[in-house]
């Protein structure tokens, strides 16, 4: 048999797990991603009049991109999923995403217990139709507290209140630290929020008890940061020190330029391991030879003048040459790279971590897999849905007959 024929690849570990996703911009959709990375079947429910807002994103002109451009704010967090467009409002639109309900494994949403409350879709309301689902919720602050159904943002509830961007020391003018990329901790949070569905339905196998699962950017924060934290109560520490980089313990630990104005991060926990070779490399006898440098107490003692030798190294050549020089050193050092590098990187490549999906324009377009392989394969991915381009598919499926999907069309209950 092909090892590379579909039928000889292992079984994804969430084949035939149908998840139920009512959610919006990327914190909860991003865990739905990894869950259809995974092989779940997500049905994506979207109300019809203009399902996830980030699918307005490049209209008002937030995002790159025309008519008919690739949203990578929607293609991202929402591909292989299968869209369903319903207006859960509307009697038989209510009704008809119970019947999904009843036929899923997990409720992923990020909707606030206020509009949950309303819409008749709260955590009560799900389980009376379904015992066994798992529900999983992603909230800014938390399902507890008197900040409990006020929404989030992960620039507000990971990065300001969490603490992420207090930990940066501010700018000359006293700023802090702006989030330093989009969706920075929804990310993790969507992360988190897999892991923990995946675990709950390890535990329904094998208790028969379901599982009500709460995922908040602020606790995201809070892991992310974790050392930090600790170390703020017990010492006072109350961000991360950025003093004179000549002052370290141990040179072969930091940031070296290089001499076409690129850095090198160089990570040698272990220095006298790798000195006498790291000191050939950079054609510096004297890192071996004298007394100040050649053992790593000693270089504690004189890490400036040290450092300082190792700098006008590393500025004696180009990244490039940087880079052949240290092809077979056994000592950890990488390349601080560009976005645009991540594509030719030769380990993303090999392991298939931007795979790509062909856009519905016919664009091919590479997307980020999620980070965790399973069996040694890489994840495949396909397209982000159309806003409600399974409705009529999924309910067929669930046993409306066609004069039933069209009657709802037309009363709007369903896209």
């Amino acid at each position: 048999m092909n090892e590379d024929s579909p039928s000889a690849r292992p079984t994804s570990p969430l084949q035939g797990i149908r998840v139920v996703e009512m959610a919006s911009w990327m914190f909860v959709p991003s865990g739905g991603s990894v869950l259809a990375d995974w092989g779940a079947d997500v049905l994506k429910i979207e109300n019809p009049q203009g399902g996830d807002p980030q699918r307005g994103l490049i209209a008002s002109g937030l995002l790159p991109g025309g008519a008919g451009g690739v949203n990578f704010m929607i293609e991202q967090p929402n591909r292989s999923k299968r869209s369903v467009a319903i207006n859960v409002a509307h009697p038989d639109g209510h009704e008809a995403f119970m019947k999904l309900i009843e036929s899923a494994d997990v409720f992923l949403t990020n909707y606030l217990p206020p509009i949950r409350r309303k819409l008749g879709i709260d955590t009560d309301d799900i389980l009376a139709r379904n015992p066994r689902i798992v529900i999983a919720r992603g909230t800014g602050q938390g399902p507890k507290g008197p900040d409990a159904e006020k929404g989030g943002y992960d620039g507000a509830s990971y990065w300001a209140r969490g603490g992420l961007g207090s930990v940066f020391p501010p700018d000359r003018d006293g700023w802090p630290t702006p989030q330093s990329s989009p969706a920075f901790g929804d990310v993790i949070g969507g992360l988190a929020t897999a892991g923990a569905i995946a675990a709950a339905l390890l535990k329904r196998e094998r208790t028969g008890e379901t599982s009500v699962i709460d995922v908040s950017l602020l606790a995201t924060a809070l892991w992310q940061i974790s050392p930090l934290v600790v170390a703020s109560k017990l010492f006072g520490l109350t961000s991360l020190p950025r003093g004179d980089r000549r002052l370290t313990p141990n040179p072969g630990v930091g940031v070296y330029r290089t001499a076409d104005n690129r850095f090198i991060s160089l990570i040698l926990l272990q220095s006298d391991k790798h000195w006498d070779d790291f000191a050939a490399r950079l054609q510096r006898p004297i890192l071996v030879e004298d007394e100040r440098f050649n053992h790593s107490s000693a270089r504690a003692q004189n890490g400036p003048a040290c450092i300082d030798i190792i700098d006008e190294a590393f500025g004696e050549r180009s990244l490039d040459e940087w880079k052949e020089r240290l092809e077979t050193f056994e000592g950890v050092w990488t390349p601080f790279q560009t976005l645009a590098e991540l594509y030719s990187d030769c380990q993303v490549v090999a392991n298939g971590y931007l795979p790509s999906m062909e856009h519905a324009s016919g664009e091919a377009v590479q997307l980020v897999a999620s980070p965790a392989q399973f069996d040694e394969q890489p994840i495949v991915v396909e397209r982000a849905p159309e806003l409600g381009e399974h409705t009529e598919l999924v309910l067929n499926e669930l046993g409306f007959d066609w004069p039933d999907i069209i009657a709802m069309k037309e009363t709007g209950a369903i896209l």
